[in-house]
C-alpha cells in the first residue's frame, strides 16, 4: 500500500481540482467565478411611513448605507418606463410600472440620513427632452417631496446631452456580447455611487425586467433611437431604442459600433446581451427593487395584464444576484433558460451577465437576509392565471 502523505495528498487535489475545471463548460466555469452579492428581502404591504423602516432595517442586513455613501455623489436610476399616461385602467404608474414615489423619496431621505453629499435622480423621459421634474409631475408626482427629504438632491433627464457638454463612454470589461462600449449622458460618469431602483415585472421579450433590465433605459435614444444622424448624435430623441432591439442600424460612428453586424435581429437575442453588457459597463453597487405593488402580464399595460399586490422590496449589493432572488420570489429558476419561464422568447439575461462576470445568479452562493425566499414567494404565473 502506498502512503501519501498530507503535502501530496493536497498537491494531488489541487491538480485534480484544476483538471477538472478545465473540462468544465465555460458557462459553468463563470458561474463559479462571478462574484456574489448579499440580497436583502423585506415584507411591505403599503407605501406609506414603513418604507422607510423596512428599507433602513434591509440596508442595515447588507452592512449599512453609511460606508457605501457618506460624502459621495450618488446616482439613482428610476425605472419611469414609457409615458406618464400609460396606465393599467385607472391606476397610478407607480402602483404598476413605475417605482413607486414613496420609496424613491423614503430612498432620498435614507441616503441623506447615511450622509450622501449629492442625490440626483436619473431617467430617460420617453423621447422628450423636457426636464425630469416636469415628467414626473405628469404624473402626479410631487418632485418637491424628493427636494424636502434630503439636502442636494438633483434631477437629470438623460435621454440626450442634457446639461453635459460631451457623452461619457463606458466600455464593456474585457469586451462585450452585442456592443464593446455604450456613450451616455454624463451624469452615469460623474457619480461615486450607482443605484438601480427598478420594478418587479416581467417582460414580454426578456421573460423578467429587474436591476440590470432597468439600465436599457440609460441609453440616450439621441444616440440608440430610431432615425438617428449617421455621425454624429440627434440633438433631441428621435425615436425608441429599437436598434437595441431589432439592430436595423448602427448607432452614430461616432458611437461605439456592434461587435458584428450580422448578429441574430432576433429581439430575444439582443436584448439580454445589450442587458448584460450594459450591467458590466455600468456596474450598479446597489439595487433596489419595488415590488409592494406591481403588475403580470408584461412590462408595460396590455390587455394580458392585471394589477397584483406581492407586498415585497427587495435590495442587494450585486445586481446578478439580486435579480436571481426577485426571480425566486416570482416563482422563477434564474438557472433556466430560453424556453422555460419565463424566458419564452429571450435568453437568459442573469446568464448572460454571468458570463461576463457581473455577478453570480446560482443562489446557492447568495446569502439572503431577512425574510426567507420561500416564505415571501409570490408566483406571478399563478396570479396571472387568476386575474386573467
Amino acid at each position: 500500500m502506498t502512503t501519501i502523505n498530507p503535502s501530496r495528498r493536497q498537491f494531488l487535489s489541487t491538480m485534480a481540482a484544476a483538471a477538472a475545471a478545465s473540462l468544465a463548460p465555460p458557462s459553468l466555469l463563470a458561474a463559479t467565478r462571478a462574484p456574489a452579492g448579499r440580497v436583502a428581502v423585506g415584507l411591505c404591504s403599503q407605501y406609506n411611513r414603513h418604507v422607510v423602516d423596512v428599507l433602513s432595517t434591509m440596508f442595515d442586513q447588507l452592512g449599512g448605507l453609511d460606508t457605501l455613501v457618506r460624502g459621495k455623489t450618488v446616482a439613482i436610476k428610476l425605472n419611469l418606463g414609457g409615458t406618464p399616461t400609460l396606465r393599467l385602467g385607472y391606476l397610478q404608474p407607480g402602483m404598476t410600472t413605475w417605482v413607486h414615489p414613496q420609496v424613491v423619496g423614503a430612498l432620498v431621505h435614507l441616503l441623506g440620513r447615511a450622509g450622501a453629499q449629492r442625490i440626483r435622480l436619473l431617467e430617460s423621459a420617453w423621447l422628450t427632452t423636457e426636464p425630469l421634474q416636469q415628467f414626473m409631475v405628469g404624473a402626479g408626482w410631487t418632485p418637491g417631496d424628493f427636494t424636502s427629504a434630503a439636502t442636494r438632491v438633483e434631477f437629470e433627464n438623460t435621454n440626450y446631452l442634457g446639461s453635459g457638454k460631451t457623452y461619457a463612454r463606458f466600455m464593456v470589461p474585457n469586451g462585450g456580447l452585442l456592443f464593446p462600449g455604450f456613450d451616455l449622458n454624463q451624469s452615469y460618469r460623474d457619480c461615486d455611487v450607482f443605484i438601480s431602483m427598478a420594478k418587479l415585472k416581467e417582460h414580454t421579450v426578456a421573460g423578467v425586467t429587474l436591476s440590470m433590465k432597468n439600465l436599457i433605459g440609460i441609453t440616450p435614444c439621441t444616440i440608440y433611437g430610431q432615425n438617428v444622424p449617421e455621425d454624429e448624435p440627434a440633438l433631441i430623441p428621435t425615436g425608441g431604442r429599437y436598434l437595441l432591439h431589432s439592430g436595423a442600424h448602427a448607432p452614430p460612428k461616432s458611437a461605439p459600433q456592434p461587435i458584428d453586424l450580422n448578429a441574430p435581429r432576433d429581439d430575444g437575442y439582443r436584448i439580454p446581451r445589450a442587458t448584460a453588457d450594459l450591467a458590466a459597463a455600468r456596474p450598479i453597487h446597489l439595487a433596489i427593487v419595488d415590488g409592494i405593488y406591481t403588475m403580470v402580464g408584461g412590462e408595460t399595460p396590455n390587455r394580458h395584464s392585471a394589477p397584483i399586490h406581492p407586498g415585497l422590496l427587495v435590495a442587494g449589493t450585486n445586481a446578478v444576484s439580486t435579480d436571481a432572488a426577485c426571480m425566486a420570489l416570482m416563482g422563477f429558476d434564474p438557472m433556466a433558460d430560453r424556453g422555460a419561464p419565463p424566458f419564452e422568447r429571450a435568453d437568459n439575461t442573469l446568464r448572460l451577465a454571468e458570463q461576463l462576470g457581473v455577478g453570480t445568479r446560482d443562489l446557492t452562493r447568495v446569502e439572503v437576509a431577512g425574510t426567507p425566499i420561500a416564505k415571501a414567494r409570490f408566483d406571478f404565473r399563478k396570479a396571472w392565471n387568476t386575474a386573467v
